[in-house]
């Protein structure tokens, strides 16, 4: 059986329903295909004390890495970090809740040469908070979203809407969505009202952002066609095409 290592990028909490799922999902989607899927916690605060050098050869032990929900994170550099190296190096990259949050903050500072950018929840009084609190709670909220035509998102969902499971107080702030556009980190997924909901680069191998947690709502019967995706391209890096393709009438 065809071994696949994934970073989990975050603090493990296993009071955490998010936590708990990913080892789950993992196991549900790589049993039909043969494929041991390896969840291996990167903890922040352990990152953090690697030296460069430490962390570079870290990092390049994962065929893919996921920014988990749950944050502010122990160290927020270390997760953005990690991020960053997923980019840069073209590993396959998902980002959930808090995931897309950082994804977003790593994009400003180090792509679009915000340095200051920052998350208000960590950093409440900060000049230039581009993750701001939410007009309205989604935690515990299930709504709809609609995926852009074109993207790589909606490849993955086959068809051009959803319905996602939330748990999270902070969003992109309305501010920087047109220069987060701009500045090359396209926005493919919106709620009803038209809130940013995924964000994607369309030049790297796989990297998308959700601030939903696909992970919760995925089943063995109808696995999240954004997690298949992001394991297929994982499991690409080592040669290994998956034999059961993203379901596009899987429940989201």
């Amino acid at each position: 059986m065809t071994a696949l290592r994934i970073g989990l990028i975050g603090d493990r909490n296993d009071s955490v329903p998010a936590h708990v799922a990913i080892p789950r999902v993992f196991a549900e989607i790589g049993a039909p295909c043969k494929l041991e899927i390896q969840p291996v916690w990167l903890e922040t605060s352990k990152l953090a004390g690697l030296d460069y050098e430490e962390f570079e050869t870290e990092l390049h032990h994962f065929d893919g890495l996921w920014c988990v929900p749950n944050c502010p994170y122990a160290s927020m550099a270390a997760a953005l970090r990690a991020i960053q190296f997923a980019r840069e190096y073209h590993v396959p990259f998902l980002g959930t809740c808090g995931g897309f949050q950082h994804a977003i903050i790593e994009f400003a500072r180090n792509v679009m040469g915000i340095a200051d950018a920052e998350h208000a929840e960590c950093h409440p009084a900060a000049s230039n908070a581009i993750i701001t609190p939410l007009s309205c709670s989604l935690v515990g909220h299930i709504g709809p979203i609609r995926l852009a035509q074109g993207t790589v998102a909606a490849k993955c969902y086959g068809r051009l809407d959803g319905t996602e499971q939330y748990h999270c107080n902070y969003g992109l702030s309305a501010d920087f969505r047109d220069a987060l556009e701009a500045g090359g980190m396209r926005i493919s997924g919106f709620d009803q009202a038209g809130e940013p909901r995924i964000v994607e680069l369309s030049d790297h191998r796989f990297f998308i952002g959700t601030l939903f947690q696909p992970e919760r709502s995925s089943t063995a019967q109808e696995p999240h066609p954004l997690i298949v995706a992001f394991v297929a391209a994982s499991a690409q890096r080592l040669g290994v095409n998956l034999l059961r393709a993203p379901n596009s009438a899987a429940k989201t």
